[in-house]
């Protein structure tokens, strides 16, 4: 017999909010919640275990959630609930009917490993909007760069309101997080040249050469670079604007980046 829940008052319900509203539980239970199809389809592709599967049988079958499972030994376990707790629980207004709970993966830079021996990477430093952090996600999975490196990052990878942005790129990419110095450590151990998108003592971007290891640095709209950053930067570089204003998005200024280094590379891998 399915597993049915029909109350706000079910234990597994008030987890479930809490796991979309908050942070620290997210990070304390080492899991947190999708929703959608796509999106869920994703964190498979990407090698997320999937342990839990709500959806709604009045906008989605059961046959059509239980292909959402993990193809592993361990069982996924689905349970059935009502339009108003769906309605609840979801974060986006249209969806699809379906919620996953997922585990974390441990995204420290300490632990990370490259498996590119010319590896072309884009570190975001400091990012505070869920938003332009799902819009740089997005660009580093249509480049199929081999990392995404985040320093000091000021919300969890998790948080819905990422996943949503990065329409499950965070999923699809290698993120690793850490401080600006662990960042810079790795870097400099792997001999991966840095190019920190900065106006001081900068040169214009298509004039430089990334067809070796290469990082591509970005900063926050409002602050840009640390003087960490800039101090350990193998070359500065900026976009010749032509405007009255002198900066962009960060999400568009690390694609014109990131493309023009993949053409370079005769946008191969």
């Amino acid at each position: 017999m399915q597993n049915q829940i029909k109350s706000f008052q079910n234990t597994r319900i008030k987890f479930l909010n809490q796991l979309k509203e908050k942070s620290r539980v997210r990070k304390k239970e080492k899991c947190f919640i999708i929703e959608g199809v796509r999106e869920i389809s994703l964190a498979l592709k990407g090698d997320y275990s999937i342990t839990q599967i709500y959806y709604c049988p009045s906008i989605i079958s059961f046959e059509e959630a239980s292909t959402l499972t993990n193809q592993r030994d361990q069982k996924t376990s689905i349970f059935e609930i009502s339009l108003e707790i769906y309605q609840k629980l979801a974060y986006r207004s249209t969806t699809e009917g379906i919620l996953a709970v997922a585990l974390a993966k441990d995204l420290d830079i300490n632990s990370f490993k490259l498996s590119s021996k010319n590896p072309l990477i884009l570190v975001t430093e400091a990012p505070e909007k869920p938003g332009n952090i799902g819009a740089l996600l997005r660009t580093a999975d249509a480049a199929n760069l081999d990392a995404v490196f985040i320093a000091n990052p000021k919300t969890d990878m998790y948080n819905p309101n990422i996943i949503r942005s990065s329409v499950g790129c965070v999923f699809t990419n290698k993120i690793a997080t850490g401080t600006t110095s662990d960042i810079i450590t790795f870097l400099k151990q792997q001999n991966i040249e840095i190019y920190g998108a900065a106006l001081q003592s900068s040169q214009d971007y298509h004039t430089q050469n990334y067809t070796n290891p290469t990082a591509i640095v970005v900063g926050t709209e409002a602050t840009g670079l640390s003087s960490e950053f800039l101090q350990n930067t193998s070359q500065n570089i900026k976009i010749p604007m032509g405007g009255s204003i002198d900066s962009m998005n960060v999400s568009v200024a690390a694609g014109i980046l990131i493309f023009e280094a993949k053409r370079q590379r005769n946008f191969i891998k």
